[in-house]
Parts: C-alpha cells; sequence; structure tokens
C-alpha cells in the first residue's frame, strides 16, 4: 500500500467482499509498470486530478487463479487462469456500449484510478466482464505480460506498417521492445532508439536491425515512428523521422506537454494517433503469446516478493540478476 509519494509498506488488509458478478483471484504474478513508479514518486497525473489519491493499492498487470465468484457468476471459473482488462466501464453509457468502455467517464480502473484495489496483494477482485481467460498451461510470467503485450500490440497494429518496411521505435522499456518484438515477428525491420547504453545494450540481443542512440539515427526511410517514451521532445522528433503519408504512433505520456508543430503534420500528409490501454488489444495479445509468436520473459530482470516492492518502485535494483525493464511481483 502506497500511503504518500515515496511510502509504501506491505499491510494486513480485511478480505476482499466479492460481489455478486466478480469473481475472487489468487495472485499468482503482478508486474510494476512506470505508472506505479509515478504513483510511488507523486507525479501521477490522476493525483493532480483527484481521480486518484492516497493510500492505494496499485498493480494492473497480473495473472492469477480463480478460486471464487459471486452468485451470479458460473462456477466454471473456479481453477481457470485469467487475467482482467484495467478499465472498467459502467457499462451502461453510450462508450461502453459501442466498444469504448475503457474510456468510460465513469470508468474504474484496476491498481490505478478511483481506488479500486490493484493486484499488488495476495487476492483480488475483479467483475467477470473484465476478465479473460488464459490457455491453462500458459507461464504466469507470460500471463502477468498481456497487459504490456495488448498495449504494444494495439499501437503497432496503428502503424499499418508492413513487412519489409522499416519502423522507427523510440524507447527500449518494456512497451517499446515489445512492439520491437511483435514488429519483427511480422518481417517488419526494426530499429530501437535509446539515451542509456545499459538499456541499448539489452535491447541489442533481441535481433533488431539496428540499436542507436537518439544523436545517431540512421538517415533511412521510416516507414511508421512509435513513441513509447516519458519524453516531450520525442513526437517532434517522429515528425520529422517519418516517411511522408504514414503513421506516428505515441503511446508514452510525458510528465510535462509536448508542442509540435502542426504545419509539419499537414505538410507531410502524417496520421498521427495515440494509444491509451490495452484493452481492445488483449484478446489478440492473449492469443499472441498462447502461439509463442513472442516470448517477453527476457524482459523480466528479476521477480521479487511483497516486502521488496517499495525498494523496486524507490529504483533500489540492489540484487537484481537481469537487465530486462521489468520487475515482477510473486505475491
Amino acid at each position: 500500500m502506497i500511503s504518500s509519494p515515496n511510502n509504501g509498506a506491505v499491510i494486513d488488509v480485511s478480505e476482499p467482499q466479492v460481489g455478486a458478478r466478480d469473481l475472487l483471484i489468487q495472485v499468482l504474478r503482478a508486474g510494476i509498470c512506470g505508472t506505479d513508479v509515478e504513483f510511488f514518486t507523486g507525479h501521477m497525473a490522476y493525483l493532480e486530478s483527484g481521480d486518484a489519491a492516497f493510500p492505494l493499492r496499485i498493480g494492473h498487470e497480473w495473472c492469477g487463479t480463480v478460486i471464487g465468484v459471486g452468485e451470479n457468476v458460473d462456477k466454471k471459473w473456479i481453477g481457470k487462469l485469467v487475467t482482467s482488462d484495467t478499465m472498467l466501464g459502467c457499462q451502461n453509457c453510450d462508450r461502453c456500449k459501442t466498444g469504448y468502455q475503457y474510456l468510460c467517464a465513469d470508468r474504474d480502473e484496476v491498481g490505478v484510478r478511483r481506488g479500486f484495489p490493484g493486484a499488488l496483494a495476495e487476492r483480488l477482485v475483479v467483475p467477470e466482464f473484465a476478465v479473460y481467460e488464459l490457455p491453462s498451461d500458459m507461464d504466469p510470467a507470460i500471463g502477468a505480460m498481456a497487459e504490456p503485450t495488448g498495449n504494444a500490440l494495439r499501437t503497432v497494429d496503428a502503424a499499418h506498417i508492413k513487412a519489409g518496411e522499416r519502423l522507427l521505435i523510440f524507447g527500449p522499456g518494456t512497451i517499446g521492445l515489445l512492439c520491437g518484438l511483435i514488429a519483427q515477428s511480422r518481417g517488419i525491420e526494426v530499429h530501437i532508439v535509446g539515451i542509456e547504453e545499459k538499456s541499448l545494450t539489452f535491447a541489442a540481443q533481441f535481433g533488431f536491425a539496428g540499436v542507436h542512440t537518439t544523436a545517431n539515427i540512421p538517415a533511412l526511410t521510416y516507414h511508421a515512428v512509435i513513441d513509447a517514451t516519458y519524453s516531450s521532445d520525442i513526437p517532434t522528433l517522429a515528425l520529422d523521422y517519418v516517411e511522408p503519408g504514414r503513421h506516428v504512433v505515441l503511446i508514452g505520456i510525458s510528465g510535462t506537454p509536448s508542442t509540435i508543430d502542426s504545419r509539419t503534420l499537414i505538410l507531410k500528409d502524417i496520421k498521427l494517433t495515440g494509444i491509451l490501454s490495452a484493452s481492445p488489444g488483449l484478446k489478440g495479445a492473449i492469443e499472441l503469446l498462447g502461439k509463442g509468436a513472442i516470448d517477453p520473459r527476457p524482459l523480466i530482470a528479476h521477480v521479487v516478493p511483497l516486502e521488496k516492492v517499495s525498494d523496486m518502485l524507490s529504483g533500489n535494483r540492489t540484487g537484481i540478476s537481469g537487465d530486462g525493464p521489468k520487475i515482477h511481483i510473486a505475491p
């Protein structure tokens, strides 16, 4: 539980209450992402807007086993390996009824918005409508990567790029690397751009066509560009590098406003797309992971217990064996 900026602890809480249409999950594995770190440091935008407040329990990348169901839920769910959508729309508004429930103005978000408890706990309650069944033999490490993979899948799809073409990805973090792996599996030439030598060295192991710093991006034709960073400067660079008439996709959210020149956007006839949430991509991500089209496990640097979460969120990676960008929790 995060009680205030830079203060988190493992505490005992009451058993979660299972509603009539809910599932009770035994959490097997959960991941930490950039949003969780922003909450820990107190810089997450929802804290300023009032959509979230301390104390809060984070964790929206997870998988687990169903150990109980509400009175209006089929008992066939018990024993299933599952994950869920993070975005929990009201299910009654026009957005929810037309496929945009992840943008519902009245939505909860697991471990993120309006106090909905997250998966950094032994047990978690989620509504049935948000739950996705995973293959029974899937490694929980892979299952907990379904949510970030859903984001990456939506991002690559939005780039509208095909085999034999060239993709430039800014950001060698979890989402950027997952985008690269998905694109590479489709026969796309992938170039990754980053800042830190350690993260670029890690990215190089995946056999991408190129791994570059921002100061040394090759002068090539890039048929799509993805921004998976937290930098306010990258969207402008993305517009500069993308081939006219093609797509730029923004999945990273900067801490300060980005400024782009709309004249560049128009005169190059660029299609600019923003991606929020894995929701429409979860089903496809689970299928992708289930058939082994990509393996996200090399991105997981280490698995730690709940007691080590605060250290991980504060950036203390003492004892971490791997160089990957993702830390997993085994509650």
